[in-house]
Formats: structure tokens, C-alpha cells, sequence
């Protein structure tokens, strides 16, 4: 399924984006909006009135937007449960690094679990944070892992995922990526892994009138899937270069926003998101494979058949102002060089 237009979509049942993270954020040491880049090369060739970039190859010091839920969702947690000493989270590589950096901000412990196929640049950046590492079985072993881990004395688990207080305060905290872009968009294209971040784009989509699609690896389309099911659905995931975008199944707690919100979802393999890297290493933006993603699907809905429905659905042509969501640099360097070079 390369692209699917959401049947379901129906923005104006969203709730508002919530709002009461962006003033804690922007207490925070180093805060500051991540800008928003042009690519008027790409707008020219594909025939856009303009396409960009929201940069989150840097955020508060990390390579990634994570640790705008990790770091919100600790705080309304630790309001709540103020004797934890111990966070714990599960995690591709971005969000495990997010919470164990969020954990030595407060002073207190951290443990990540780790699918086994976790890059070892990723392992290894985690473990600088001071957090203590389990790795093994799949991304979804190392979710029910830090669950059952959350339920000892003293530890508190920082899901991204499910439909606890905390996942849905990541959904909360992820408001402020979009609460910052003050321009306007037509269309939004988000990388889509358990959903959590598109669910914050969704909310935003409602509030502005922006169509929002969900960009994932072709090998791991759980949003797609689920969309076309009128379900949340469990798929294969055999392993997709875009790593923090590997995931069987959504997030139950972003899942009503998902169905709501998206206009739909478009399916990128590994090859043309390397391909997306070099382009935009070419114009000076090191991003890494998840965040350029939705280059790669960009170029898809314009160009394909296959996306011919969902190109139409989204109303993109001529007029049409669209945002990349760029959601991480190079979080492993060693394959964001290889990738690079490649070609």
C-alpha cells in the first residue's frame, strides 16, 4: 500500500491542541523554536507554491523532538508521584535518550529498554545520559518490558505509547512543535511511527485548516493499516532503516486523534529516504532518516499514481504551502554517512 486516503477523517471532532506546555518548555534552559527552512528548489520542481523544513535537528540540546513529551510528560507525572527515584521508558533510540536526559536534569535514575536490533550509536548515546541499558526481542518486547518495570516502588514509566497519563501528556507536550510554527500551511506531512506525534499534528491540523498525512516506512505502516482497518491493527515489522519509525501497532491513546485527524498516510522505503538525506544534505540540513521521510513522500503524492486519491483528497497543486516535519538529525552517524554517500 503505497498511499491511503482516511475515510474517517473528520477534523472538527478534535479537541484543541492543549496548550499548557509551551510556557514550561519555554522555561527550560537552552529553549528556543526550532526554525522552520525553505526548499524553494524543491517547491519549484514539484510545482508547490512553497515546501519547508521544521528543523528539529537540534532541540534542547538533543538531536530530536522528543524531548519536548519526554520532558512534559515528567513533569505532570512527578506532580503526581513525587517519591520516583527511577524513570523508565522503552524506545527506539530518540525518545530512551530524551527520558534518561530528562532523568538527569531532575536528578534521578534511568533505565531504557531497547529492541535487540537498536543501533549501537544509539545504544551508546542513552548510556552518556547515565541511563542504565536493557536491550532485547522487538520494539514492542521492550514496551510491555518497561511497563511491567513501571510498576515497582519508586519507578515511574514515561510511555510514548498507549493511553496512559503519561503517553497522553507526550501527545500534550508535542503541541509545542506545532504551536510554534507561526506561518501558515496548507498541508503537513509528519513522520508516523505508534502515532503519538501525529496525533499532536492532527490537533494542530483541526486548529489551523492544514490537511495532515502520516509519512512511514513501507515495512512498518501501522497507521496505514489501521486507517483502512477503521481499527488499530497489528503489522510484520521487518526492520526499516527509519528507527525510531519501526513499530507493529499505533498508540491506543493516539489513535481517536489518528482517525480523526489525518486526511491519510503515505508508505517510504528505505532507499528513497536516503535519497531524501542527500538531498537535503545538499542543502545544508543534516537530517536523518526519519526526518526525511516526508521529503520522500512528498515527492511520491506529487508524482505517483498511486497517491493520485490521497493527492486529491489533500487538495495539493499549484497554490499549495507544505511543511516537512523533520524530526531528528543524524541520531546515528556512521549510517547517516553511509546514506549520504550513497547514491
Amino acid at each position: 500500500m503505497r498511499a491511503i486516503a482516511n475515510p474517517a477523517a473528520d477534523p472538527a471532532r478534535l479537541a484543541p491542541p492543549a496548550r499548557d506546555a509551551q510556557a514550561f518548555h519555554a522555561a527550560l534552559p537552552g529553549y528556543a523554536p526550532t526554525p522552520v527552512r525553505d526548499l524553494p528548489a524543491v517547491a519549484a520542481e514539484l510545482g508547490l507554491a512553497r515546501v519547508a523544513v521544521k528543523d528539529e535537528s537540534e532541540r534542547l540540546g538533543l538531536p530530536a523532538f522528543k524531548i519536548l513529551g519526554a520532558s512534559w510528560a515528567a513533569e505532570r507525572a512527578l506532580r503526581e508521584r513525587s517519591a520516583t527515584d527511577t524513570l523508565v521508558a522503552a524506545s527506539a533510540g530518540n525518545h530512551g535518550r530524551a527520558v534518561a536526559r530528562v532523568a538527569r536534569m531532575r536528578g534521578l535514575r534511568a533505565r531504557i529498554h531497547l529492541p535487540e536490533r537498536a543501533a549501537a550509536a544509539r545504544r551508546e548515546a542513552i548510556a552518556a545520559e547515565g541511563a542504565e541499558i536493557v536491550a532485547g526481542g522487538t520494539y514492542e518486547d521492550a514496551v510491555a518490558r518497561a511497563a511491567s518495570d513501571g510498576e515497582r516502588p519508586g519507578v515511574l514509566a514515561l510511555a510514548d505509547v498507549g493511553d496512559s497519563g503519561p503517553a497522553r501528556w507526550v501527545i500534550d507536550g508535542y503541541a509545542t512543535l506545532f504551536a510554534e510554527i507561526d506561518e501558515p500551511f496548507d498541508v503537513l506531512l509528519v513522520p508516523a511511527g505508534v502515532g503519538s506525534l501525529a496525533a499532536a499534528a492532527a490537533r494542530h491540523g483541526a486548529s489551523t485548516g492544514a490537511r495532515v498525512v502520516a509519512v512511514e516506512p513501507a515495512t512498518a505502516a501501522c497507521v496505514a493499516a489501521s486507517l483502512a482497518a477503521g481499527r488499530p491493527v497489528r503489522v510484520a515489522t521487518p526492520g526499516t532503516s527509519m528507527a525510531g519509525l519501526d513499530c507493529a501497532e499505533v498508540s491506543a491513546g493516539a489513535w481517536p486523534d489518528l482517525r480523526a485527524g489525518l486526511h491519510g498516510a503515505v508508505a517510504v522505503h528505505d532507499a528513497e529516504a536516503h535519497a531524501a538525506m542527500r538531498e537535503l544534505a545538499a542543502a545544508g540540513l543534516r537530517i536523518g532518516d526519519c526526518g526525511a521521510a516526508p521529503l520522500a513522500a512528498l515527492r511520491a503524492l506529487v508524482t505517483q499514481a498511486a497517491c493520485a486519491r490521497l493527492r486529491a483528497v489533500v487538495g495539493l497543486g499549484e497554490g499549495s504551502r507544505v511543511l516537512l516535519v523533520a524530526t531528528e538529525g543524524p541520531t546515528d552517524p556512521g549510517a547517516y554517512a553511509a546514506a549520504v554517500a550513497g547514491g
